[in-house]
């Protein structure tokens, strides 16, 4: 065997062994389950497989008898769980469901009313993301930094005043209900379509646990399959009713955006919706009830947590400002020599030219909520954080308790496999 070949399958293993280790408190990953797992290293992983205008059936390819299978049950389990007429599952990233509706939904120079970044909001809008390069025009809606919310008085009276093409909630930070409804009737009155991006609550979604976009004036929902939803690293768009609009969506995916649509994943996710189907609603609220119990203890350990007003989050995240303990990125370097893993964040009135010094952590409890942790297990892990921030504790000591905690806490729950070890690199071939 090559140097090169053992360097590759060596560092993977190890990888495999350190995660085995580490609380993992990335808002944006999940683990998945061994079932989906064994579909994404099946033989579909070797297949394309396209159609266009959306309609599984119609291929460009031969030899994709069971595969259509498959794609049906995806879609026909997608539209049941969030209740959409029509599905998309060919975006193979939450990103690439971003371009397909900015490709989809407008033209150049049509104007996009959004959140920006420091406020919570996609990268879409940044100087060189998406709605700039594609010659769209951001404008961002008015936010109340406490409440971590959009002002919805100042943004009815936006809306009116400059009459975009879509009024897009959903980002990046989200710790509570998106205005939908407070600020529907203003967006139909102006013709703009609503677009909610669901990436990081599209778990809580499929269990109930969070607002109903649909139900309160969304057209359009995208977003990634693998934040609180357990999938595999894709993306889907939904569509309530409209099937223009979702024609025009279909378009945009495929031939514009995608070709090869990843089918070893497609079959992922629809054994991640036949899981949610089953577990979602459980899972989701443990994934509350452990966000809520993380942002409560690290506040009274003296931690700046947002929101405590408001009682913290109603979602899987949990923020904290950082900014007068040495700043986001300095927190998130001296949590990870512990072995606990959290993404430095920008909050609001942090600027875009200083987006690598951002005064955030973002912590998220999908994962570790995955694997069986409760609150009490919430409990140990804000003690941890206060130990090394706070108290100055050596990181080694801390490292330790992180990871006789995480050890305990190897095997996927709220799927149909049992006993399904986390971490287990799948090996097909014997050294």
């Amino acid at each position: 065997m090559s140097e090169s070949f053992l360097k590759v399958k060596n560092a993977v293993q190890s990888h495999h062994r350190w995660k085995r280790k580490c609380l993992n408190l990335v808002a944006s990953e999940n683990i998945t389950s061994p079932s989906v797992r064994e579909m994404i290293i099946s033989d579909f992983l070797h297949r394309y497989g396209d159609y266009t205008r959306g309609h599984p059936e119609e291929r460009d390819f031969q030899g994709c008898e069971y595969i259509i299978d498959v794609e049906l049950k995806a879609i026909e389990l997608a539209k049941k769980l969030f209740n959409a007429e029509f599905v998309d599952i060919r975006p193979v990233s939450g990103h690439a469901t971003v371009l397909a509706a900015i490709v989809g939904m407008t033209g150049l120079g049509d104007k996009v009313i959004t959140r920006s970044s420091p406020d919570g909001g996609h990268y879409t809008a940044l100087k060189h993301g998406p709605l700039n390069v594609l010659g769209r025009k951001p404008i961002f809606f008015p936010f109340n930094p406490q409440e971590m919310s959009i002002d919805v008085d100042q943004s009815l009276k936006l809306i009116r005043e400059v009459e975009p093409k879509i009024v897009w909630f959903g980002g990046s930070v989200m710790l509570f209900p998106e205005p939908l409804r407070e600020l529907n009737d203003a967006s139909t009155e102006v013709g703009a379509k609503i677009l909610y991006d669901a990436s990081h609550v599209l778990g809580l979604i499929a269990g109930n646990q969070f607002q109903d976009p649909f139900s309160e004036g969304a057209d359009i929902i995208i977003g990634s399959t693998h934040k609180t939803f357990p999938g595999p690293q894709k993306g889907i768009i939904l569509v309530k009713d409209d099937q223009t609009l979702a024609e025009r969506i279909n378009e945009a995916v495929f031939p514009t955006l995608t070709d090869n649509h990843h089918i070893s994943n497609v079959a992922g996710l629809a054994i991640a919706l036949s899981e949610m189907e089953t577990f979602g609603k459980a899972y989701a609220k443990q994934i509350l009830w452990n966000a809520r119990a993380l942002a409560s203890s690290l506040y009274h350990s003296g931690f700046n947590v947002l929101c405590p007003d408001k009682g913290f989050t109603e979602t899987h995240q949990v923020v904290m400002n950082v900014a007068e303990i040495g700043g986001g990125r300095v927190i998130a370097n001296m949590l990870e020599k512990a072995n606990i893993i959290a993404t430095r964040y920008m909050l609001p009135g942090d600027k875009e030219e200083h987006m690598d010094k951002p005064s955030g952590i973002r912590i998220g409890v999908s994962e570790v909520t995955r694997l069986g942790m409760k609150e009490d297990q919430m409990a140990l892990i804000a003690g941890m954080f206060e130990r090394l921030i706070m108290k100055g504790e050596d990181a080694e000591r801390v490292r330790a308790s992180a990871s006789a905690l995480a050890e305990d806490f190897n095997t996927v729950h709220y799927c149909f496999d049992k006993n399904a070890d986390a971490y287990t690199f799948f090996k097909l071939i014997e050294d």
